[in-house]
């Protein structure tokens, strides 16, 4: 499998960005004359030759562009609270990015334990999971907002919160209808306040099950993430 490089500006440049020139270099051991994958996360692979490489500066010239759109039908879009581990919160940013996903939000709600995250961070783990994956789309991932806030904004397709109160809720994988953009909340590890269901439903969302375990925050993300990208497969 070739190694994929991520090149955000490739239309206004034509340098590697300085980390993925090391790896190049440092990590692949690649010369002048050889022949590397690049993509700019917005749709496209590039193949292209290296005329320059050093560790901080490695050029080169493109030699065809290869569309290669995602494979799934719908926009998925999971808007999670970040757990109180940040590792759990990256684990499941890589893999969702690995499963297939088009935008990720993060939320404050009431009993949030994190009440902010590193953006960048978690940006550089989007990336390295497209890479990972062969894929040419990067998640859009949004600053972090109040559950509020986020619950108010217009939204396209269906617009569904997942949660642990009893109650007639359909299962995900049944209210889900494939080719439909959906939205999905997912709550903190002592799930959303009661308040936070009857206002979001109120905006228009509706309480879904993702099935009868009790799941931790990012594996029911990841869940929700994996239902979503099978359906619309």
């Amino acid at each position: 499998m070739q190694p994929v490089f991520y090149t955000p500006d490739i239309d206004t440049s034509l340098e590697l960005p300085e980390e993925e020139s090391a790896h190049c270099v440092r990590v692949l051991r690649l010369v002048a004359g050889d022949e590397i994958l690049l993509t700019d996360g917005r749709g496209s692979f590039y193949r292209a030759r290296l005329s320059h490489a050093q560790v901080k500066h490695c050029r080169y010239e493109v030699l065809e562009q290869i569309p290669a759109p995602l494979s799934w039908k719908a926009h998925i879009h999971i808007a999670m609270a970040p757990t109180k581990n940040m590792d759990r919160t990256e684990w499941f940013a890589e893999k969702a990015t690995e499963i297939g996903i088009n935008e990720i939000s993060f939320i404050q709600c009431r009993y949030s334990e994190r009440k902010e995250i590193k953006k960048q961070r978690i940006e550089k783990v989007l990336i390295s999971a497209m890479k990972q994956s062969q894929k040419a789309v990067l998640p859009l991932l949004n600053e972090m907002q109040t559950f509020k806030q986020f619950i108010s904004q217009p939204f396209t397709g269906q617009k569904l919160i997942a949660h642990c109160y009893p109650g007639n809720k359909p299962v995900l994988k049944d209210i889900c209808h494939p080719g439909e953009d959906v939205i999905i909340l997912i709550g903190p590890e002592g799930d959303f306040s009661e308040e936070e269901v009857a206002e979001a439903e109120r905006n228009g969302f509706i309480s879904v099950s993702l099935g009868d375990s009790r799941l931790r925050t990012e594996t029911a993300a990841l869940v929700a993430c994996h239902t979503l990208r099978i359906l619309n497969s």
